[in-house]
């Protein structure tokens, strides 16, 4: 990776006039404020359909978008959407906070309200179709058929939740819980308008989406996607592909993952995620797998691999237990993996979020893979002032960061940090000024300024926002995932200030982002905006 930088920002943090950040014009301005601002990246979070507690970590498909990130706007300007019935509807009324329980509640309202009119221009008379919605209908065949890998079962068990009142699969009769032939024939048919409903929303999530990411390369910006490594127990990806999981022979989960007893918690953790049966997917060449790296390197330009630690090593407990105090260390596929993934899919760019307990099967496969680690300043400063973390170890094949979406800001951490923690980092770099505000802008030049290839900021730090503007605190419940940029709040002076950061610690882009490379030439075919 060149010597560059970027800004980790949640979509669904963008500003917007429905509840949650999308893919509307805000995110292409926001694109037009990155590469103002010397960035090459923008790092989003996971785009996957969450379940309870609001978390892209606890992905209910693997491969499936969120509908929330659908923009509505847009469907206003093609027609198929009312603007007075969408502005009827409550999609939250703070601006700096999604409101997840009028989401649920809406934002399928209006879906299906656009789904209504698509449904009926595909049923209209051959006649009486344009050309434009005969090309509207090729498109969505040509969706349908390219990822029915996983989408086929997705909209399935998406109807089928709907059909048992939202209860987990696990929970469903057993003739759908097992997947018998006959019994998902006949829901197919009775259910054949709700799958229908869901396929278009896909659709719709992935036509923006490409618009939009046809948008960024454009303007020299590529998209960090995460990939989430464990998935959640009720997903439509347990339900469809339980071999992959340890499942027993009555698809009943015998393991679930988790951490060990260590000083933060003498029980441990439970995640409550399945584990990977991962002896089986070595026999099948780890084919779910690659299908999933397969499908988020179409989706962004660079993969971020969260837990890469599992792929070493991972923590096991028994189902049922209530504590994680039995549990198990297990070894991980390893280099085995990626050796398959290679072989199948060439070399992907990726960043390994090596985070946590480093042990030397940890520190061996970040060697073998050859992939960037992450290295955390906000973690640099604590009582043995040698941390592995501070700027002087960091190796070149690395990409530093002020803190990740599992910090809280700089803002925050200096007002509460201890008074020794608070002092070093003071000396460390170079931040005698009592004002907090500098101290912020500080912390992030010594990020620009590690000998890391890559450097990237959370945009709150950019803004010196405090605590109301953490995205996740991790263990807790209840206001995580929920931060939002007010509207009209990037201006063109900040914008100067993180270009000239990029500019004097040489990380501008290498490239000129007005050369269009016949990869991006195709995006101007396509009316990226």
């Amino acid at each position: 990776m060149k010597r560059q930088c970027g800004i980790l920002f949640p979509v669904f943090s963008l500003p917007s006039a429905f509840g949650i950040g999308c893919f509307s014009k805000e995110a292409y301005d926001f694109i037009d404020f990155l590469s103002r601002s010397g960035q090459s990246y923008w790092q989003v979070l996971p785009l996957g359909p969450t379940g309870f507690g609001d978390s892209p970590y606890q992905p209910v498909s693997a491969f499936a978008g969120n509908q929330n990130y659908v923009d509505l706007r847009t469907l206003i300007d093609e027609g198929l959407l009312n603007e007075d019935a969408v502005r009827s509807l409550d999609f939250g009324r703070d601006q700096e906070r999604v409101d997840y329980g009028a989401l649920y509640t809406n934002r399928g309202k209006a879906l299906r309200m656009a789904y209504q009119k698509f449904r009926e221009r595909l049923l209209s008379s051959s006649g009486a179709q344009t050309l434009s919605e005969k090309s509207l209908y090729e498109r969505y065949e040509e969706f349908c058929e390219k990822e029915s890998y996983w989408l086929e079962d997705y909209c399935l068990y998406c109807a089928l939740k709907e059909k048992f009142e939202g209860k987990s699969w696990l929970d469903w009769d057993d003739d759908f819980r097992n997947r018998k032939k006959e019994a998902l024939d006949k829901a197919r048919k009775e259910l054949k308008d709700e799958i229908a409903f869901f396929c278009f929303v896909q659709f719709v999530f992935f036509t923006q989406w490409e618009k939009l990411h046809c948008y960024a390369r454009e303007r020299g910006i590529q998209f960090i996607g995460d990939v989430p490594f464990y998935v959640s127990m009720d997903s439509a990806d347990t339900w469809s592909h339980p071999e992959v999981f340890k499942f027993d022979r009555d698809r009943r989960p015998e393991y679930i993952a988790g951490c060990p007893p260590d000083a933060f918690s003498k029980t441990g953790q439970l995640w409550g995620n399945p584990v990977y049966a991962w002896e089986k997917e070595r026999k099948k060449h780890y084919s779910w797998w690659i299908e999933r790296i397969r499908a988020n390197a179409a989706l962004f330009d660079i993969l971020r691999i969260d837990h890469f630690h599992g792929f070493a090593s991972y923590y096991e407990i028994p189902y049922g237990e209530e504590t994680a105090e039995k549990g198990t260390m297990k070894k991980g596929p390893g280099m085995d993996f990626f050796r398959e993934m290679k072989e199948s899919l060439g070399d992907i760019p990726m960043i390994a979020e090596d985070l946590g307990t480093i042990t030397p099967e940890n520190e061996k496969l970040l060697k073998d893979s050859g992939y960037p680690g992450m290295k955390v300043l906000q973690y640099a400063f604590d009582g043995s002032e040698s941390s592995w973390y501070l700027t002087y170890q960091h190796p070149f094949h690395c990409v530093v960061y002020t803190g990740t979406h599992d910090n809280t800001t700089i803002l925050d951490w200096v007002e509460h940090a201890s008074n020794h923690d608070r002092d070093f980092a003071r000396k460390f770099i170079h931040s005698e000024n009592t004002d907090y505000g500098t101290f912020v802008w500080d912390f992030i030049r010594e990020a620009y300024r590690s000998p890391a290839d890559t450097c990237i900021v959370p945009l709150q730090d950019y803004l010196v926002k405090g605590r109301e503007a953490r995205i996740n605190t991790p263990g807790s419940q209840g206001s995580n995932w929920q931060w939002r940029l007010p509207p009209n709040y990037l201006s063109e002076a900040l914008s100067d200030s993180i270009r000239s950061l990029a500019q004097i610690y040489g990380r501008l882009p290498k490239a000129d982002p007005g050369e269009v490379t016949a990869e991006e030439g195709e995006c101007e075919e396509k009316e990226c905006r």
